[in-house]
């Protein structure tokens, strides 16, 4: 279980302090939850957070019980977080094979590298020994870095706007693959996203506005007022629905 305490998040700069993230309370056990909201509204920060790439201003971030606040991404990481950043990293000269051994902490052999490119929809022979690098598209980037997590065996796989920067045909790949991840997952899965499939995964929905949880609740109470159906003139549901509406076509 993830829990946040009080958790803010202020920056400063020549113009004075800001205030990023206010006073955050969230606990979170569900296998699959959903931060979506307007942009700027504080998501990815929050995510960050989580992962441990940024240190929160104040509050207390606890995972399985564990007070992990002063704990640095990579010893996050060896608790069982993993984080996907929007636009997943090229690596000149490591090859795929290599990324999944890495991910997996041991010398992956090719059944288990077919394996986990295979659960994320790609072709392992064509794979295995390219570069992470400009050659791959954005999409394919994306099922990798999601099949080197499922290498890992994270207790907690945070996806920051997987959807951003990949084509349509490249999306409705991706949906199926967090669909089968759902489906198979012993961990839980954050995901920020704006998109309606991926929220309909959600077990749980959480809107952040301005620094801080709007609402959060389960899926069947969030989605249809973020759709429209209840508070369709507020920010955070029109930029939704105009996200929505933009991959629907």
């Amino acid at each position: 279980m993830l829990q946040l305490e009080h958790v803010t998040y202020r920056v400063s700069d020549e113009q004075g302090e800001k205030t990023i993230l206010k006073d955050v309370n969230l606990s979170l056990s569900e296998r699959f939850v959903a931060f979506t909201g307007p942009n700027g509204g504080g998501k990815s920060t929050l995510a960050k957070v989580i992962a441990g790439i940024i240190t929160p201003t104040e509050g207390k971030i606890l995972f399985d019980g564990e007070d992990i606040t002063p704990l640095s991404v990579t010893e996050r990481a060896k608790r069982g977080i993993s984080y996907a950043f929007q636009q997943p990293v090229r690596f000149k000269g490591l090859t795929v094979r290599d990324l999944i051994s890495i991910a997996a902490g041991r010398s992956a052999n090719v059944s288990d590298a077919c394996a986990y490119l295979s659960e994320v929809g790609l072709c392992a022979r064509d794979y295995l020994d390219r570069e992470v690098n400009a050659s791959l598209s954005g999409g394919e980037l994306k099922r990798i870095e999601i099949a080197t997590i499922l290498a890992r065996g994270t207790k907690l796989s945070v996806f920051d706007e997987p959807e951003a920067g990949i084509d349509l045909w490249s999306f409705q790949n991706l949906i199926r693959v967090f669909e089968k991840m759902y489906e198979q997952t012993r961990g839980s899965i954050l995901i920020i996203s704006h998109q309606e499939r991926i929220l309909n995964i959600a077990d749980k929905i959480v809107v952040i506005k301005n620094g801080q949880v709007e609402k959060e609740g389960a899926r069947a109470d969030i989605l249809p007022a973020l759709l429209g159906s209840a508070d369709a003139g507020s920010p955070a549901c029109s930029v939704l629905a105009d996200k929505v509406e933009g991959v629907r076509k």
